[in-house]
């Protein structure tokens, strides 16, 4: 098979399904519930509206004492031009809905008590928020795909519209292999993906709301080969962490969905001793960490050139950038992180930015640029620090260098979002950390700030 996307060798066609409509839009599948919530239009065709969970038991908000604002909907759809969406929601108010990210591009904008509508001529993944939290509409307008299966070609499987549940709930990609989900499947597994050359593709689901934590497929998509491109599939309800890449190397992650909420543990993306990984367009919603970068493993394989962009997160109860628990790598190194909107983020002590290398590990060499975040008030917004935790084989602290925060802005309410870098020990610091244009609730970073900490053992602190 000959290269035609990059990145994967792999063979692939033209996708030639839609038209001037701007949406494609499979027959619902069978016994898939739909939103009570929302109805959407799209250039006057209906489209097909889903529900995601969220804390199921054992982790109900009255147990948790947290309210993530109880399930919410979803609908995907691709353009081949300009689109005016129309919504309508039977039981809700719209009349004071936000759209975030609050930048997105929309035009013609009109709302009312039952109806919303306006215009989009480009992709874009927005959530329509009438309420906040509580039950909103996630919209996903893809662009028109650029592949499609080759029918019987021995290493593609496909899957079509409709519910399919695989036996034992897995299933395997090998060297060369495509899995293709169609607009309208929705496949019941986890997938593991253990060779050379793969991918998974489509516009199809991999639902894990039947999954129960610490049973059945660990993940929902596990990574642990080399030149794999995981491409515009929809990943819902994992039971544990939704997408780790084990000793890969050479992935890409485009245009995923990832629509978590329904456990915890339910991490977003985990590069864990993978090198060379980019993550673009993507939306993650979780429980838990959307991006948990890992050295889970001391074998020779460190966590090196990872670039995360063009994405949009959403983290409910913890970090939304985790670097360095659980991580027995010698580096976590050359890390981008750049053009990201934050629209939630946890209200109960978590950070935006948590970067606690322990187990003598070197974190270094990372920029976050271009970072748009809605802040809710919350106590803590960023953490550098060496540290010891009950992840840790080895108890000792790792150590931080050349970290560089630019244009991290973060709009909406008052709050006290403390900023702490902090070294472990004289042996275990922090050094070489830029902070220019950093800017709290319209309050630029200077030195001297009463949200600013910088304890023992940190130096070259630069902050503009």
């Amino acid at each position: 098979m000959k290269l035609l996307l990059r990145g994967v060798g792999l063979a692939v066609v033209l996708f030639a399904t839609g038209g001037s409509q701007g949406l494609v839009s499979a027959a619902e599948p069978a016994s898939e519930p739909v939103s009570g919530d929302y109805q959407v239009w799209v250039n006057g065709v209906k489209a097909q509206v889903y529900v995601a969970r969220v804390q199921d038991p054992p982790w109900e908000k009255t147990r948790a004492k947290l309210d993530f604002g109880g399930n919410y909907s979803f609908t995907s759809f691709d353009l081949s031009g300009p689109a005016a969406i129309r919504i309508v929601a039977p039981e809700k108010s719209l009349a004071k809905t936000i759209i975030r990210p609050e930048h997105a591009k929309i035009d013609g904008l009109k709302q009312g008590e039952k109806e919303l509508s306006f215009t989009i001529d480009q992709p874009v993944k927005l959530s329509i928020e009438p309420d906040g939290k509580n039950g909103p509409l996630l919209l996903f307008a893809n662009p028109r795909p650029d592949y499609h299966y080759a029918d019987g070609d021995k290493n593609v499987r496909c899957f079509g519209p409709g519910i399919h549940k695989p036996e034992g709930g897995r299933l395997t990609v090998g060297d060369n292999q495509i899995l293709f989900l169609a607009e309208g499947a929705v496949v019941k597994a986890g997938v593991t993906v253990s060779g050379n050359n793969a991918m998974v593709c489509g516009r199809g689901m991999l639902d894990g709301n039947e999954f129960v934590w610490g049973k059945g497929p660990p993940n929902m998509v596990r990574v642990s080969g080399s030149n794999v491109v995981i491409k515009d599939i929809i990943l819902r309800g994992g039971a544990t962490w939704m997408m780790p890449l084990r000793d890969a190397s050479h992935v890409t992650i485009d245009n995923v969905k990832i629509l978590g909420g329904r456990a915890q543990n339910d991490d977003g993306i985990n590069p864990c001793n993978a090198q060379d990984v980019v993550i673009r367009n993507c939306f993650i919603r979780t429980d838990d960490d959307c991006l948990a970068l890992k050295g889970m493993q001391a074998n020779g394989r460190n966590v090196e050139r990872i670039t995360v962009e063009n994405c949009i997160l959403w983290c409910d109860r913890a970090r939304v950038f985790l670097l360095g628990h659980e991580s027995r790598a010698e580096y976590m190194c050359d890390l981008v992180f750049r053009d990201i909107d934050i629209i939630h983020y946890s209200p109960r002590g978590h950070c935006v930015f948590l970067l606690e290398p322990g187990e003598e590990m070197k974190l270094q060499n990372v920029l976050f640029e271009n970072i748009r975040i809605h802040g809710e008030g919350q106590q803590e917004f960023l953490r550098l620090k060496p540290t010891v935790n009950q992840y840790m084989r080895k108890q000792v602290p790792g150590h931080i260098a050349n970290v560089t925060f630019k244009n991290i802005t973060v709009t909406g309410q008052e709050g006290a979002y403390k900023i702490q870098l902090i070294g472990s020990d004289e042996q275990h610091g922090v050094s070489g950390v830029t902070m220019s244009g950093v800017s709290l609730i319209g309050n630029r970073l200077k030195s001297g700030a009463k949200n600013l900490e910088i304890g023992q053992w940190v130096e070259n602190v630069s902050i503009k």
